[in-house]
């Protein structure tokens, strides 16, 4: 019986050879988008799965009140480390502090790399589940070790055993290569950890990490929380444990107001669950996922769909077939067991042309995602899947034409009179091509608000210029020691227009703090303000825009004490004349932790150095030491390309340890946008895709019209129809189904996009006109699909149409 089903099936494809290829067709690009997208969604859903203990591992959160908000922030104090081990240790299995991620300068040998690592206590090696190529996970228990990736090995020391070698971190003392572990995979928050070095170490060349300054926030704290507990009994254990220790400290209970509260994040939410609005997990790329998936699964629904719709469009074709098989006696169950193979059969087909398209496009759609994504061909898992998947698809694709053919009654069938199914035949494979474009046009809708919106912020002012901005960070003694020389030898060249220094790239703000006051100040626990030291120059180099005021000089010494402000700060102090006007300050920063008085020099526009899609944070500038980076101004009236080989032969013959390495703020700018744009990427895609496959489905079932109707195209044209009058018959009811579609489209892709744009707080406004264009193109591109085949059918000879009368 089965043998005879797909002896059936195939002849009928064969028989059919374009309509064949067009389902076929269809089906294997709506199923190709499904597993692309399946190995994406699967990639987002398993990261940092790769560490055994994921599910207990969890980063120390702290939540402190500024304003009228809760803010949220990974960083705590340097005394909590012994604070946590000392009175609250029973919770956890491991507790590892580390530092920031960093970028260091190793040194072996003539071979100098800047690569990325952090100094994290010696347990971390075990709680991240390292693998382990040489040495063990003990291997940072001496505060001279250092653990190298695999690929950082290898750059270093090639075919040589790297074991016990000596290396140079930054210049420093030599550490002792105890440990080469895997690198860890792309979908790992760890992925570019190219070394781990060990904690103490650090703290042992930064002695200003004094136990008692509980009000400087600048260290991670990892943990693993012991199999018995939970994360929810571990936070609230830790929860108040800040504020117990700051509130017995005298110079310390204003800092209490801010009311600082210990939880932990879980490392199964790092990725997914990565913002936070008042204090809670909001949306992180979780909503990217979800967004995705609906995309890939309405997809493949456009696929079933026009198999749906062909296969009824067609059932006049085997109409006397399922006639004459009933009054032979087969059972609707077996017609409805033939036309189920007959749809098996093409998804399978499909399915493995679906994989060869996958298999070919798999390294472009890595590019575009920023993945590192393989067909994992020997997983069981992912073939239980794949037959799960093509089982779904072939009963969502041929259950309507599968009990739709079966319902016709043999004497109806064997008269002739299927055809006369009365006006409302046609509506089911109407409301599937009113699916198609409904779902085609949203998505063409959505996808031009999200360009819309990567633009809106991209061309937002952001307060300085980006043009020609190099930006360097400080990676050894020499850059420090050697500052004034190294400006003085860069505006020598003639290349360089400025040079200054900061404490963070003009791209970021790495510092915020609170301990703010002035005259007037209504609010006892005012909002954090980002804090940053610059130089005098700074203001030359980045082309700050003044307001009011001015720059620091090096001709007031008082200008030691002076802050330069943005707008927003402005606005917050809500003096009527700021310049003159005294800000009190304590913090960290201040020597024994005294309130220091600063008067404001200026005022500047907003500089969007943070996300481009959020408020400007108030900010102060000032002048101090830690500065980190160098800023360098090329000259405009000098091409870049003329100018690096100048700047690197400075840096070169001023700091020989430490390997040439810059970043232009244009570029560090624009890859603010990345995610956004990826995604805006993989929507036009998908949504190209949509389209394409809606029209495919168009074009046959136009065809079949066409066909049906060629008769009565004849007969009209006899008595004197045009092709134009014959165009618009045959493609009026389709343009009625798409502008139908655009009317439905509209009011769920403004609800979906408003609640997308919602959680950007600078965001564009959606227009009508997004609305018209997409409805219009979906018109246009219907015209044209319709457009080949009405006017084929038109320009066919009625004698030869006729001729069978």
């Amino acid at each position: 019986m089965i043998r005879n089903y797909l002896k059936i099936a195939f002849r009928n494809l064969v028989r059919n050879k374009g309509y064949s290829a067009i389902n076929i067709g269809g089906l294997a690009v709506g199923m190709a988008v499904a597993v692309l997208i399946g190995l994406w969604i699967y990639d987002e859903l398993s990261f940092n799965k790769y560490h055994k203990n994921y599910d207990r591992i969890a980063l120390v959160n702290l939540n402190q009140v500024f304003g009228d908000e809760i803010h949220s922030s990974a960083s705590v104090p340097f005394p909590f480390v012994n604070e946590l081990k000392t009175n609250y240790g029973e919770n956890f299995r491991h507790i590892v502090p580390s530092t920031f991620r960093t970028e260091a300068v190793l040194t072996a040998g003539e071979i100098m790399l800047a690569k990325n690592g952090q100094f994290v206590g010696s347990d971390a090696p075990e709680m991240f589940s390292l693998n382990m190529r040489r040495g063990s996970w003990a291997a940072l228990q001496d505060q001279q070790s250092i653990l190298l990736s695999e690929s950082t090995a290898n750059a270093l020391f090639g075919k040589t055993d790297p074991m016990n070698k000596l290396i140079k971190l930054d210049t420093d003392n030599d550490l002792k290569v105890t440990g080469i572990y895997k690198d860890v995979p792309q979908n790992s928050q760890f992925h570019d950890l190219h070394f781990l070095a060990c904690w103490d170490y650090f703290v042992a060349k930064n002695p200003y990490m004094s136990k008692k300054q509980w009000d400087n926030h600048a260290l991670l704290m990892y943990v693993e929380i012991k199999p018995e507990t939970s994360f929810a009994k571990a936070s609230a254990a830790i929860r108040d444990s800040e504020l117990k220790v700051i509130r017995n400290i005298d110079n310390m209970k204003n800092e209490a107001a801010t009311n600082p509260q210990m939880w932990l994040h879980p490392m199964k939410n790092w990725h997914l669950y990565s913002e936070f609005k008042n204090g809670i997990a909001a949306n992180g790329p979780v909503q990217y996922v979800w967004m995705v998936g609906l995309i890939g699964f309405f997809v493949l629904l456009l696929a079933c769909i026009n198999f749906m719709n062909l296969s009824t469009a067609r059932s006049e074709k085997r109409a006397k077939e399922v006639g004459v098989r009933k009054a032979v006696g087969s059972l609707r169950g077996q017609l409805v067991g033939q036309f189920f193979t007959e749809s098996f059969l093409v998804v399978f087909i499909s399915f493995g042309i679906a994989l060869g398209l996958v298999q070919f496009s798999l390294a472009w759609f890595n590019e575009l995602s920023a993945k590192q994504m393989t067909v994992p061909w020997n997983n069981i898992y992912f073939w239980l899947f794949d037959l799960s998947f093509i089982l779904i698809t072939g009963l969502l694709a041929g259950s309507y034409p599968a009990l739709y053919l079966t319902s016709f009654k043999p004497v109806k069938v064997l008269k002739g009179t299927t055809v006369q199914l009365g006006r409302y035949a046609s509506l089911p494979r109407k409301i599937l091509v009113a699916m198609q474009f409904t779902v085609s046009i949203t998505l063409v809708i959505c996808t031009i608000i999200i360009y819309s919106q990567v633009q809106f912020a991209r061309n937002r002012p952001v307060g300085y210029s980006r043009d020609g901005l190099m930006m360097i960070t400080m990676k050894s003694d020499d850059f420090y020691k050697k500052s004034d020389l190294i400006r003085n030898e860069l505006k020598n060249t003639g290349v360089v227009k400025e040079v200054a220094l900061s404490q963070s790239p003009v791209t970021d703000v790495w510092s915020s703090n609170g301990g703010f006051s002035w005259k007037g100040m209504t609010n006892e626990n005012p909002p954090s303000f980002s804090t940053l030291t610059v130089s005098t120059e700074y203001a030359k180099t980045v082309g700050w825009q003044f307001v009011s005021g001015r720059n620091f000089s090096k001709e007031f010494a008082s200008d030691s004490s002076g802050f330069v402000i943005n707008e927003t700060a402005a606005k917050l102090f809500g003096f009527k004349q700021a310049i003159g006007e005294q800000v009190w300050w304590k913090s960290q920063w201040m020597t024994n932790n005294i309130q220091k008085r600063f008067t404001i020099l200026g005022i500047v526009k907003d500089m969007v150095m943070e996300s481009p899609f959020e408020p400007i944070a108030p900010t102060v500038f000032f002048l101090s030491g830690g500065a980190n980076w160098i800023n360098i101004k090329i000259d405009p009236n000098v091409s870049t390309t003329a100018a690096l080989p100048k700047i690197k032969a400075i840096f070169e013959k001023l700091t020989p340890t430490v390997p040439f390495d810059y970043k232009f703020a244009d570029e560090e700018y624009n890859a603010k946008f990345r995610t956004e744009e990826r995604i805006g990427k993989l929507a036009t895609f998908f949504t190209i895709l949509a389209i394409f496959i809606s029209c495919l489905g168009l074009f046959g079932l136009a065809s079949f019209v066409a066909e049906q109707r060629t008769k009565e195209i004849g007969i009209r044209k006899v008595l004197g129809a045009s092709i134009a009058d014959l165009w618009q018959m045959l493609s009026k009811d389709f343009v009625v189904l798409v502008i139908i579609s655009a009317i439905i489209s509209t009011p769920i892709a403004w609800y979906a996009m408003q609640e997308w744009l919602g959680k950007y707080n600078y965001r564009t406004e959606i227009s009508w006109w997004i609305f018209a264009a997409s409805g219009i193109g979906a018109l246009c591109i219907t015209l044209l699909t319709v457009s080949y085949q009405a006017i084929r059918a038109a320009l066919l000879d009625p004698v030869k149409s006729l001729r069978s009368e």
